[in-house]
Parts: C-alpha cells; structure tokens; sequence
C-alpha cells in the first residue's frame, strides 16, 4: 500500500511514522507513505496557500491551485482508490472504514487547516472524508495519523501475531474483553481463574460474555444497534 499525505505542516505528522507499529510496516516495505508540503505547489513567490474567503468573515481558506497541481501530479503518475479529506464534517471513522481502507492500494489524505479548504476541492477532487470526532482541530495532521494508524496495523504482516488486529474492539461490533498480564495476583488483585485455567473453550466463551457485558455497559449506543439487528 502506498499512502501519499498532503499538508500545509508535514512536519507535524511525521513523528508517528518514525517509531514503533508503523516504522517496522514501513521498514519491512509492507507500506510506502510519503508527504507533500502544499507549500512546494503555490505559484506564488512567497509560497501562499491561502487566502481569505470571499463574503468576509475570520478565518484563512486553502486554495484550489495548489491543492489541484498536487494531487494532479499524483494522479498523473497512478492511480488512487480514495483521494480523504481529514474534517470534521465528513463520516466517522470507525472499523468498518479502516478495514475497508485496509484493502486499498493507493490513497491520497488532504489534511485542512486553518479555516479549512475551497468548496471547490471536496466538489471536485475529494471522494471520502472521513472525521475522527465531534470537534475541531487546529489541522487535518493528527486526524491524518489516527486514520493512518488504523489502516496500517491492519496490513497483514504489520502486527507481530496475524489474529491480533481481528480480536480488536469493534471488529465483531463489539469491545474487546478485559485482558491481563503477569503478576496473577498483585495486591491482591486477582486475574479471573478461568483466564489460569487452560480451558480454551471456556476462556472463549468468558471472553465473549465479558465483551457483551462490557458493550452493553460503556456503549450502550452499540448494544442497542446490536439488538435491533438481530
């Protein structure tokens, strides 16, 4: 998969990509992401990419013409599946958009900022935009990484155990169930017996019980959509 990230700032998105998860997806060439400076796009002498929105009003807005040449330079060497708009008007991540961005080969993420971008660019050139919550950031650039993050640990090869990812919370519709770790008992808080027994029939169905429980009691918005499906 290749993942191509246009930003007024890349440095503010580079960090994440430089340790852990997502440096080992990248150096084991499971996954090319690389970043465009919109900057480098501007006609401009000064470098501008924004400019204030017609009708007055507070707020600086990015410009058609260098978003365009970029993504067109892009476009004009392969072909995108998804060209994502990070804002918070688009649809909700969720695991559902991850996994199928997952199976995607080429994307293209436009981080906004400051006011946001010209009408024009989601008319004519986004085809999905995606938001990673109820309220406002000062850019597109961390949203850019959670929704990164979200694809790529899904690659197969890219987490350590292949089944780790597909035991996640929201990939059944359901949280994940508690987990625990050495020691068994510290302080004499006590891991659940039936996780020690090497039963693995009734670790599973423990397992599936306290998911449910856990569901119904934290997101209970969920379990609701979950009985009404049934």
């Amino acid at each position: 998969m290749r993942i191509d990230i246009i930003s007024v700032l890349p440095e503010l998105i580079k960090s994440p990509f430089d340790a852990s998860i997502l440096r080992r997806a990248i150096d084991k060439n499971l996954i090319e992401v690389f970043f465009h400076d919109l900057k480098d796009y501007s006609s401009s002498k000064r470098r501008q990419v924004d400019d204030y929105q017609f009708g007055g009003g507070s707020g600086m807005v990015l410009m058609i013409e260098p978003i365009k040449k970029c993504i067109d330079s892009l476009k004009s060497q392969r072909t995108y599946d998804e060209i994502i708009y990070m804002s918070p008007d688009g649809r909700m991540l969720d695991q559902k958009i991850s996994n199928k961005l997952s199976l995607k080969k080429n994307l293209i993420i436009l981080c906004g900022h400051y006011k946001g971008v010209d009408q024009r660019v989601r008319d004519s050139l986004i085809t999905m935009e995606i938001s990673i919550g109820d309220y406002v950031l000062s850019g597109g650039e961390l949203p850019a990484a959670v929704l990164c993050d979200s694809i790529i640990r899904l690659i197969p090869g890219v987490l350590g155990n292949e089944t780790s990812a597909l035991t996640d919370s929201f990939q059944d519709n359901l949280l994940a169930p508690p987990v625990y770790t050495r020691p068994s008992n510290f302080q004499d808080m006590i891991v659940p017996e039936i996780l020690l027994s090497g039963d693995q029939k009734k670790i599973e169905e423990w397992r599936e019980k306290k998911a449910i429980e856990r569901t119904k009691n934290l997101r209970p918005d969920i379990f609701d959509w979950l009985l009404s499906i049934i």
